[in-house]
């Protein structure tokens, strides 16, 4: 059984998790300036940002980062001030966790932190050859609605668009998704944000109509 530790990502652990990034995104990683620029916006009264590590107890003592993920704020009402959007920037688990559950509980996590950020619909975009990836969204009412035509580089690409509406209604990491995995939940607070207004371009959208979604 895995059992790890949920918590906020800080900046020491940026070089732990871009060691993990480029072994699981060795064309398209993150680089170290990206983690950098989202973190700056993850803390205080005006965060937009919201990131997790999720760690375990190492065979040589301390804690070792097996995944991690983030969330972007992405717009806002102007009438009421609450967020119209959120997009979920990353979420990734060591190999050797896969299966275990561990990336459903960290976009519960996600989700749970949109719903504070009270974003009415969460997006992101997915590999379009990362069928386990896929699986995993669906499960949570995520619906593919577009393509971005070579997003992925330098292996040009293309990310499926997926959107999940209503994330405070979305069913959470339920146990069949997290079979193997004990996690404890830290420092989780959500701080007041002001919500910045990021908007998404190039599109293709396609018919969604029968999609299948147990979520």
């Amino acid at each position: 059984m895995t059992t790890a530790v949920l918590r906020e990502m800080r900046w020491w652990d940026i070089e732990p998790v871009l060691e993990l990034e480029k072994d699981l995104f060795p064309e398209d990683a993150w680089s170290r300036g990206m983690f950098w620029s989202d973190l700056a916006h993850a803390r205080g009264p005006q965060a937009t940002r919201r990131y997790f590590v999720a760690e375990e107890e190492s065979p040589q003592g301390g804690r070792r980062i097996i995944g991690y993920g983030g969330l972007a704020v992405a717009g806002t009402e102007s009438d009421s001030g609450s967020a119209t959007g959120a997009d979920v920037q990353t979420i990734a688990v060591a190999r050797e966790h896969w299966g275990t559950g561990l990336g459903a509980v960290l976009l519960t996590e996600l989700l749970r932190a949109a719903t504070a950020f009270e974003c009415a619909e969460v997006m992101l975009e997915c590999r379009v050859d990362n069928v386990r990836a896929q699986k995993l969204y669906e499960r949570f009412g995520f619906e593919p609605i577009g393509f971005r035509r070579g997003y992925y580089q330098p292996g040009n690409v293309d990310a499926l668009v997926m959107r999940l509406r209503d994330p405070s209604a979305s069913v959470p990491a339920r146990e069949a998704d997290v079979p193997q995995t004990d996690v404890q939940v830290t420092d989780t607070q959500v701080a007041d944000v002001q919500k910045t207004d990021v908007q998404k371009t190039d599109v293709q959208h396609i018919d969604v109509q029968g999609t299948e979604s147990n979520g």
